[in-house]
């Protein structure tokens, strides 16, 4: 069972992934990840621990990421309801350092979207009670979490629904992207 569509964003290291979705009278079965299937679009990780939160609409966490030796990739999708998903790259050298990529991911349209060590990410729920569902290569460790500003002038992220913004007091007081910690190097493969 392929997955239909990997497609790389304008960022090309974050990935949107739409899987076949079988659907019937009884709901529908897709599969969410296949190893053989990543594998042959270059995404090597394994996970070691999968979460899922739980929002309002308004709803913004982030933009998290944690250091080296702890630093993780993320393949996020979402269970229920609708986010106006982010990847910020911070790898030093990239090309797209400080730029973001952003995708809407729903119930409906059964998007993932593979985020590669070296980005913060963040999002925002669309609707009411909205779940996310992320598995990382690197399990939590909060000596090594760092976070950006959500609302960081220099990234400059267009966030859908800006007036009913709502954030933990840690995520409204993360340093702007030129006061934080980015310990990531970007290579050109």
């Amino acid at each position: 069972m392929p997955f239909r569509l990997f497609k790389r964003l304008e960022i090309p290291d974050v990935v949107v992934i739409e899987p076949v979705v079988f659907s019937d009278y009884r709901g529908y079965f897709k599969e969410i990840y296949k190893e053989t299937d990543f594998s042959l679009n270059k995404i090597q990780y394994s996970f070691v621990q999968v979460n899922i939160s739980k929002s309002r609409r308004g709803v913004i966490r982030g933009l998290h990421y944690q250091v080296p030796p702890a630093e993780q990739g993320k393949l996020v999708t979402v269970l229920r309801g609708k986010i106006y998903d982010v990847a910020v790259d911070i790898r030093k050298n990239s090309p797209w350092f400080g730029r973001y990529v952003a995708i809407e991911l729903s119930e409906e349209n059964h998007r993932l979207v593979w985020i590669p060590p070296g980005f913060a990410h963040g999002f925002q729920a669309l609707e009411d009670n909205t779940l996310v569902l992320y598995f990382v290569t690197k399990e939590y460790s909060p000596e090594h979490e760092r976070c950006i500003k959500w609302n960081d002038p220099s990234i400059g992220i267009e966030w859908p629904l800006l007036g009913e913004a709502i954030l933990s007091e840690k995520d409204r007081n993360c340093p702007l992207l030129e006061n934080t910690e980015t310990s990531f190097e970007y290579s050109y493969d």
